[in-house]
């Protein structure tokens, strides 16, 4: 088979290669990545399928293996990574406000100004029980101090008569937003929202429930970013829907997740667009295989606490935000000393996940690689230039300083048997995670009747 190479990714390789290697046949020759040798930028993969019992060599990328499995790694196995219970609860989508006019924003010409905002404060203190920093991606990613802009008015799940208690703002939204909702479709979910126009479209109550003990948590973005950055904001905040929130608050979680073993998993089950990625807590976080005691290990905390706190401070002495310093971070061409530093910290940090798991024989050592290669031209050079032509204008190469595919496949095939391995001692424990409501609950006995279970449903308003 001659494959683009997302074959062994998502919903492709769980209905092709998944169903192969489950049904009686064998992966025995792999080369994943290779350039196509016509005129078109594609990278693919060639693929060859033995049905039956193969007894011949197997091979993957020109090396001699015992196994390729459905991922095209030379061991693990070839299920989906399966939701862990230990995850539950720890990962949030922020909120959907569903309609610019809820905010105070001095950046919209249409906004309600903050001078406003404050006036009203001032007028009657009670205003500013139900006004609220907000927050989104662009900002954790383009302030060096991750700094809000906006303000939010927040109703909660109140009733329409409780909103009104606050006169002043109901009497903003009710201009700015319900117009707005008052137009929407006539689905359920439409329906809703334009009957509860003075709420959110989508309130995340549980979000809030688990952050309001903590001082701070764990965020990064969710839309379509170059990079995967963690950083950690005030529980205070409200946060929008292009962010994921994590109510985690120690050195030690943002060790984890800001490390190139997190990022590993991420970049390989979340959704892309183009080369993108879009971080998704459902496939990206609820399923990853945290080490055993990492939330008490000092190891872990002081890596993760000397890297965040020379990261931040070199953002704020630079005045660039987080792209724009891991832009700097994966040029081949910066030298910088507190790049490099930089570099080393990650490398630390790298290292301390690495033995909490006990995983002492993997190399940490990095180089600066292509994510993949477009043109063919520079890439032969001895010292290539970040750049390549297109249109006239230069564009920046696609440059990762990260591992090698080698030690980038190793870590991650054992973090799928790790995964296999927690979901079955979650289950001989009497314990199943899943997704939605009774989440981490005992399976009921199937013998129940699918019709019961359909009619037992609460009325879920917008569901169906």
């Amino acid at each position: 088979m001659i494959a683009t190479n997302t074959i062994a990714q998502g919903d492709t390789r769980s209905t092709g290669l998944r169903y192969i290697c489950e049904n009686g046949g064998t992966i025995y020759n792999a080369q994943k990545r290779v350039k196509w040798v016509g005129l078109a930028a594609v990278i693919v993969s060639v693929i060859n399928v033995f049905k039956g019992d193969y007894q011949g060599v197997k091979s993957l990328d020109g090396r001699k293996v015992d196994l390729i499995s459905a991922f095209l790694f030379k061991s693990g196995g070839n299920n989906n990574p399966a939701v862990l219970l230990a995850n539950a609860d720890k990962s949030f989508q922020g909120s959907i406000v569903l309609g610019m006019g809820f905010t105070f924003d001095d950046s919209k010409p249409d906004g309600t100004p903050i001078a406003e905002m404050q006036r009203l404060i001032e007028q009657n203190s009670k205003n500013q029980e139900r006004i609220f920093p907000y927050i989104g991606g662009e900002e954790v990613n383009s302030s060096p101090t991750h700094k809000h802009h906006r303000y939010v008015i927040n109703f909660g799940e109140m009733s329409e008569d409780e909103a009104r208690e606050y006169p002043d703002l109901i009497k903003i939204v009710e201009e700015n937003v319900k117009p707005e909702r008052l137009k929407l479709g006539d689905n359920a979910d439409a329906r809703r929202r334009k009957k509860n126009w003075w709420l959110w479209g989508r309130y995340t109550s549980g979000l809030f429930k688990a952050i309001a003990p903590l001082e701070r948590v764990l965020v990064t973005n969710c839309g379509a970013s170059t990079y995967i950055s963690f950083s950690f904001q005030s529980s205070r905040m409200v946060f929008a829907n292009t962010l994921a929130i994590f109510p985690l608050s120690t050195y030690s979680a943002f060790c984890i997740m800001q490390s190139r073993i997190h990022e590993i998993w991420a970049r390989f089950f979340s959704s892309s667009m183009k080369d993108d990625l879009r971080y998704t807590p459902s496939n990206c976080f609820e399923t990853f295989p945290f080490p055993e005691n990492w939330e008490t290990n000092p190891t872990l905390e002081a890596a993760g606490k000397e890297y965040y706190e020379y990261r931040a401070a070199l953002m704020v002495r630079n005045n660039q935000g987080l792209t724009d310093t891991y832009n700097r971070f994966h040029d081949p061409d910066e030298y910088d000393p507190e790049i490099i530093k930089l570099r080393e910290l990650h490398t630390a940090m790298d290292k301390a996940v690495l033995d909490a798991y006990g995983w002492l024989d993997i190399p940490t050592d990095c180089d600066f690689l292509l994510d993949y290669e477009e043109e063919e031209d520079d890439n032969l050079t001895p010292n290539p230039s970040p750049y390549q032509r297109e249109g006239g204008r230069q564009k920046k190469k696609p440059w990762r300083y990260r591992w090698g595919e080698e030690t980038h496949d190793e870590v991650l095939a054992r973090l799928l048997d790790l995964n296999q391995q927690r979901h079955q001692e979650e289950i001989l424990g009497g314990k199943v995670a899943g997704k939605g409501k009774g989440k981490g609950k005992k399976k009921k006995s199937n013998k129940t009747k699918s019709k019961k279970v359909v009619e037992n449903l609460p009325d879920i308003p917008g569901i169906k």
